[in-house]
């Protein structure tokens, strides 16, 4: 089907000049007299005539089209991520190709191939809980595409990552669940084949030294889904020792462990206080609301995406960047337990 958008071709032929003689009037070429620019303008904008993108970007050797790879786009953290990405993107004149790898390696591997396929001008990935071989990006490293890791990285030598200082904020969490009167604290953590969840679990267990608590591995459980959760909660629940506080490695593992704890009924957080990690919209929905750390995912997308595009349109090499994000301990309900009078 032929398209109605105008060419340079039909500004030509209405004002019965060459097809060049618009193109350089386009562009204010000296060569083109003041009235012919005028004029070949001012039909331009009445045919709403605009440059064609492909063949632009075909002729600078860009298709102004980077991919991302997101492990999961139903949490929120991830889509805060993409409109922090999104927000560079577009002032850079480019498109995103959002891919979704559903945690799964051979999905990924899959991923990497269709954005090389696509000719992307680079890439920002964030790999899945079951990657644990990276030869899919090293296939767009030695094919010259640009890559910036966020999130969750691995240590592919001079690759840029912007990454969430999460040691440091789980350390917060914890230590403010010690300080809200909890002294056997669990911790539902993600895979340690990824450097957040060693992260986040090292944080763990360093406040609860520096507290004087004894680390208990018994209630330090690979448990970062809802579906986890269901399993892992009653686990906790029918210890003889009890737990008194829960710190989980995300919101989403955090709340569906609030709704288990309230149907088994307990108290939060006079019971049990839970503290999560991400601050995703729904930490202020529950009951109570709950108390997590803020990871600051738009400004991540943003950092990660302006990284990318100043290494796409440099001319010379750029120094291998790391940029590690502040997180903020966001206190509510589920861990303000009331004072004994």
């Amino acid at each position: 089907m032929k398209s109605n958008q105008a060419t340079i071709k039909d500004i030509a032929r209405i004002l019965g000049i060459s097809p060049s003689t618009v193109s350089r009037a386009l562009k204010d070429h000296p060569d083109i007299s003041p009235k012919t620019r005028k004029a070949v303008k001012k039909l331009a904008e009445e045919l709403h005539y605009e440059p064609n993108a492909i063949a632009l970007s075909l002729r600078n050797s860009l298709t102004k089209t980077i991919g991302v790879i997101i492990p999961e786009l139903v949490h929120h953290f991830f889509s805060s991520v993409i409109s922090g990405i999104e927000d560079i993107a577009y002032k850079s004149g480019f498109s995103v190709l959002i891919c979704q790898s559903n945690e799964d390696y051979d999905k990924e591997v899959h991923v990497v191939h269709t954005l090389l396929s696509k000719r992307v001008d680079g890439v920002l990935a964030s790999v899945s809980k079951t990657t644990n071989k990276f030869d899919h990006y090293y296939e767009l490293k030695n094919s010259n595409i640009p890559l910036v890791f966020y999130d969750r990285v691995c240590n592919i030598p001079n690759t840029d990552r912007v990454i969430v200082d999460d040691y440091t904020g789980s350390y917060k969490a914890v230590k403010h669940l010690v300080e809200a009167g909890c002294s056997r604290i669990a911790h539902l953590a993600t895979s340690q084949e990824l450097l957040i969840g060693r992260n986040r679990k090292n944080g763990y267990i360093q406040a609860l030294k520096d507290c004087g608590i004894e680390v208990d591995e018994e209630i330090i459980l690979r448990c970062d889904t809802d579906q986890h959760a269901k399993k892992c909660i009653p686990y906790l629940l029918s210890l003889e020792k009890k737990i008194d506080g829960i710190f989980a490695v995300n919101d989403l593992t955090a709340i569906t462990a609030m709704s288990i704890i309230k149907r088994s009924g307990y108290s939060i957080p006079q019971d049990i206080a839970i503290a999560g990690f991400s601050n995703s919209i729904y930490t202020n929905m529950t009951d109570p609301p709950l108390t997590t750390i803020e990871q600051h995912g738009f400004i991540m997308g943003q950092k990660a995406a302006t990284m990318l595009m100043e290494r796409i349109q440099s001319e010379t090499d750029i120094e291998t960047r790391v940029e590690q994000i502040k997180t903020e301990l966001i206190v509510r309900g589920s861990t303000q337990r009331r004072k004994n009078l």
